[in-house]
């Protein structure tokens, strides 16, 4: 029987992501007297909007880096046991090459988060109904935090594209359910609780490693015990590492490829190859359709279709690619060992995230139409705007090296995925400055895209921990 979830002590983006609260803003900020921060952390402590029940007008959650725990005072001991990708950081040379965070994508050029620019304890992530709601919520908090020690580093906005990345795909689609939460989903959809939060049986049936304490550290009583029964109090139940990534998205440098590679003989434009040529690289259809179930036109009724495997329907990738994103970031059934198998399902349960992500920057059409864009001539797209857009790419996860790094490594970045040569993924995977390949697996002759550039660059990011409200309360008294 799963653990009851203590949802009064879990921060709500966990459980939730707001989907009613459309405006959304994060705020980096950095600590400069530690000692006037935790007055100000303790009065937040209360605004902090936990996973008991939906907000219906706007909610409130808190994060912090490794360098930010540390300013607040944690003892050595306790700091040590949080894990050894957040504690060395995002920016760690190693990690750099494991995510493929290079060339364009290295931290040197960052714009936050990397060696060169100011260091960020912690991030405050608000959210409200409607961009007004969300002025007020941001001036609210931004006058008590900035007269107690904690500057602003960097605002970031986001943009509501109602349910669409900026590429003109469905986003949010499939997405794990913790089990004992509010939601219920199939098994395979239904991870244990302990793959998102600390202090928890994992899919392992284990507890994953957290930071402990020596029970005559918390005086005040603040903290849970140990679930293992050491006898020591738990900082890290209720609480999630969270990774943080701006990614860039060159929208328009992306229909352009994929206008080049469908033209016709004439060298004219052709708008529906565009499309499924889009749609084969992403796994699904502009309208979320999956190809697995409708590989040769979108199907609006089955926009949300998420009850899907992929060996016994399409074993050999042609209905949707073997090298497709959706089929990379989560597998499903399709993985050694016994590709089809409740075995092979269980192992894909392993490497689950929780994206809580959101957009920003102006759209542009993004659909492989004309529209939105001032003009297209012969191979010429011109966008109607040439400001920065991407996603502020949110994930929890309760183990950042087999969970998120895991699946940006062995499965995302991979050229040899699946069996696969020299593909990475085509929308997200780290293409070199030689390019890389997409193979779109049919009969009689297989179909293979060369040189495909890096649609997608790395500006930003970082890894914090978000801790259970009792544990905020904690640092807030050391």
């Amino acid at each position: 029987m799963a653990d009851t979830l203590d949802f009064q002590d879990i921060q709500g983006l966990i459980i939730r992501g707001y989907g009613n609260l459309k405006a959304a803003c994060y705020i980096l900020l950095a600590i400069s007297d530690p000692h006037s921060a935790k007055i100000w952390l303790k009065a937040l402590v209360d605004a902090i909007t936990t996973g008991q029940a939906g907000p219906k007008e706007q909610a409130l959650n808190v994060a912090f880096t490794y360098p930010g725990i540390k300013k607040l005072g944690l003892e050595p001991a306790a700091l040590a046991m949080f894990s050894d990708e957040f504690i060395a950081g995002i920016v760690d040379p190693h990690r750099s090459l494991i995510l493929g965070d290079v060339e364009e994508s290295s931290p040197e050029h960052w714009i936050w988060g990397g060696p060169d620019t100011k260091s960020v304890d912690m991030v405050l992530l608000l959210f409200a109904l409607n961009n007004q709601k969300l002025s007020q919520l941001y001036e609210t908090h931004a006058q008590a935090f900035a007269t107690h020690g904690v500057l602003e580093v960097q605002k970031l906005d986001t943009v509501d594209l109602g349910g669409k990345e900026h590429f003109g795909f469905n986003d949010g689609i499939s997405q794990p359910v913790i089990e004992g939460s509010h939601r219920t989903a199939l098994p395979m959809h239904t991870i244990k609780a302990g793959e998102f939060l600390l202090g928890y049986p994992n899919e392992y049936g284990l507890y994953t490693n957290g930071p402990l304490l020596k029970s005559s550290m918390d005086p005040d009583g603040f903290l849970p015990s140990d679930k293992n029964g050491s006898g020591n109090v738990d900082l890290g139940r209720n609480g999630t590492y969270l990774v943080f990534r701006q990614l860039r998205q060159d929208v328009l440098g992306f229909w352009q490829f994929i206008d080049q590679a469908t033209k016709k003989s004439d060298g004219r434009s052709d708008p529906t190859a565009r499309v499924a040529l889009a749609a084969h690289m992403v796994g699904r259809w502009p309208g979320g359709a999956p190809l697995v179930e409708t590989p040769d036109q979108d199907n609006p009724q089955l926009a949300q279709a998420n009850d899907f495997t992929y060996y016994h329907p399409d074993p050999y990738g042609f209905n949707c690619p073997i090298g497709a994103h959706i089929r990379r970031a989560n597998p499903r059934d399709s993985l050694d060992p016994q590709p089809g198998s409740e075995q092979s399902i269980a192992i894909g349960k392993r490497h689950r995230i929780l994206r809580r992500g959101r957009e920003y920057g102006p759209p542009i059409d993004a659909t492989g139409s004309t529209q939105g864009h001032s003009e297209m001539a012969g191979d010429k797209l011109t966008p109607l705007s040439d400001q920065d857009r991407g996603l502020h790419f949110i994930c929890l996860n309760a183990n950042i090296s087999r969970q998120f790094e895991f699946i940006q490594h062995t499965w995302i970045n991979n050229p040899h995925f699946d069996e696969l040569y020299d593909d990475a993924d085509p929308i997200v995977g780290a293409h070199y400055a030689d390019g890389s390949t997409f193979t779109i697996q049919a009969k009689p002759v297989r179909k293979r895209l060369t040189s495909l550039p890096r649609f997608i660059s790395v500006v930003g990011g970082a890894y914090f921990f978000m801790p259970g409200i009792s544990a905020v309360r904690y640092l807030a008294s050391i």
